[in-house]
């Protein structure tokens, strides 16, 4: 009974997920200043790599909790060829979800990423090991990763929090610092980054 109750449940959590697709293509019109502001720019939004990497997504997702075999993992390797972007079917990504560019993005089985969480391209949500059970980052809402980062390994990345391009991130990131340099180091609020 128990697992019956747990197979509805990831069911649920998955299908939850696929109306989220309305708030990243949002996303994309409110986030990238290369569209904002444009009267028909809505037009631009299916050309965005962004776009078809998520709707891609949201359906693979849905697809590996209802356990089918094989299509989940073939459906994100069609999505990787066509866009540049690899995400695997198991990642749990909340709404308002941007990734600017795109190209050589990669996000791990086990990761978690938070609301309106804006990626640049390269960036990696990557593991460590082989470890069984959580072996990538949670994201958590509003954070924001510069072009090229690495977040590795297990970690929490604080709600608000910012890494900065070229990163490499191995512990967590407090809600609202700065992470930046290999190995990234905290560097303060936001705000007080810019003040300093």
């Amino acid at each position: 009974m128990k697992r019956i109750i747990g197979y509805f449940h990831r069911i649920a959590g998955a299908a939850k997920g696929v109306p989220y697709f309305a708030f990243d293509a949002a996303a994309i019109l409110a986030r990238d200043p290369a569209i904002r502001g444009k009267a028909l720019g809505f037009l631009e939004v299916p050309l965005y790599a962004s776009f078809w990497a998520l709707l891609f997504h949201r359906i693979s997702h849905l697809l590996r909790a209802l356990g089918l075999p094989f299509f989940p993992r073939l459906l994100s390797q069609v999505a990787r060829l066509l866009t540049g972007i690899e995400i695997h079917p198991g990642a749990e990504i909340g709404p308002g979800f941007f990734i600017d560019h795109g190209m050589g993005v990669v996000i791990g089985e086990t990761a978690i990423v938070g609301s309106n969480v804006t990626l640049y391209h390269g960036v990696t949500l990557g593991g460590v090991d082989g470890r069984p059970g959580r072996r990538h980052p949670w994201v958590g809402d509003d954070v924001v990763i510069g072009a090229g980062a690495k977040v590795l390994g297990p970690l929490f990345v604080g709600d608000g929090a910012k890494i900065g391009a070229q990163s490499v991130v191995l512990s967590d990131v407090p809600v609202g610092m700065t992470a930046v340099g290999i190995p990234a180091r905290i560097i303060g609020e936001i705000r007080a980054a810019k003040a300093g």
